[in-house]
């Protein structure tokens, strides 16, 4: 969209050059879902960044955090949300290896409008097998899975993990990281519709996160325990959690979305020989240059191998993202949420 803007200057009205603008979906003010609406902006671009043309964007909890104020990293309104984007290249610089027309996905600070830029280095090449939709659902959730299964938890084939929030779009990637390194999966979950988006993403067995779910990992083990805890949940389940593993387990701690962050008993974790692993990958990609590419190249692998398949739970619109981060925000949310940009 192309406006024009005028300025006045002294008696004389001077017409400034036409200036790009484009929607995106803005947090106006930090009340939640209520304060985000869509707003006329102008285009982004820098030489050195590849320009995206957005289709598709996936939205997540940090998305919810980030309107009410409370992320880790959090900034002044109004600012663009939306951290994973899919499209079509629009330019891109000499030598980063993309060029105009390529299907990309990747991350970003601002993909939730209908251009953004992102780093060559946190881009990938999308296959043309995937839609856009499910390829706004890569960048973020599953190169998390792989850094918490993969390097900090150090998950081993033929081990058994347990994730929390099994239904979700961190838990989906997670079960499928852990079943593309032959592991077994017990999925807690809440619903029998999220059961079966659980198990359609590879879990071996759903557990109900009301009927005694830790009594029956401990029986599927056969008293032993599991060997990893994925938990981007905590709340009031983590005693249950820690009674869950195996010893010499491993409890990856990915996100609160159960409520105010629990303190956790040492003596427990002491007493059982377990490990409390905290990953973030906010915080891993800046301690080596070099991390991004160890998850993107992984990343890449598992989908040549075809073993990611995102679960796309509900679409909406970029003009409908508030109600996007409202269902987020309730717990419905079922797999991937992902925004349809209409250019």
């Amino acid at each position: 969209m192309r406006k024009l803007r005028n300025c006045a200057h002294g008696s004389e009205a001077l017409l400034f050059n036409a200036e790009r603008l484009m929607r995106a979906l803005q947090v106006t003010e930090l009340t939640g879902p209520d304060g985000v609406r869509i707003v006329d902006v102008p285009e982004p671009s820098d030489a050195e960044r590849v320009l995206v043309r957005v289709r598709a964007v996936g939205l997540s909890f940090p998305d919810v955090l980030r309107s009410k104020g409370l992320y880790q990293q959090q900034a002044t309104p109004p600012y663009t949300l939306g951290g994973e984007a899919a499209g079509v290249v629009v330019a891109a610089p000499a030598g980063s290896g993309f060029a105009a027309g390529d299907r990309v996905a990747g991350t970003c600070a601002a993909g939730a409008a209908e251009l953004a830029l992102l780093d060559p280095k946190d881009a990938i090449s999308l296959p043309e097998t995937m839609s856009f939709e499910a390829g706004a659902a890569l960048p973020l959730n599953y190169p998390t899975a792989i850094l918490g299964l993969e390097i900090r938890a150090r998950m081993r084939p033929g081990e058994t993990i347990l994730v929390h929030g099994a239904a979700g779009g961190t838990g989906t990637a997670a079960t499928q990281i852990a079943k593309a390194a032959g592991c077994q999966v017990l999925a807690v979950v809440s619903s029998d519709e999220k059961e079966r988006a659980a198990l359609e993403s590879g879990a071996d067995v759903a557990l109900r996160s009301d009927a005694n779910w830790k009594d029956r990992a401990l029986e599927l083990t056969g008293g032993r325990g599991v060997d990893i805890v994925w938990d981007p949940v905590g709340g009031d389940r983590i005693l249950d959690t820690m009674r869950a593993l195996a010893p010499y387990g491993r409890w990856v701690v990915v996100g609160f979305t159960g409520g105010p962050v629990p303190s956790v008993p040492l003596n427990r974790v002491l007493l059982r020989n377990i490990d409390v692993v905290g990953s973030y990958i906010g915080g891993f990609l800046p301690l080596d240059p070099d991390n991004r590419r160890r998850l993107n190249s992984r990343l890449k692998e598992l989908l040549a191998a075809r073993q990611l398949h995102p679960l796309i739970g509900s679409k909406h619109t970029l003009e409908d993202g508030a109600d996007a981060l409202r269902e987020i925000d309730a717990r419905q949310a079922i797999g991937k949420v992902v925004l349809s940009v209409t250019q």
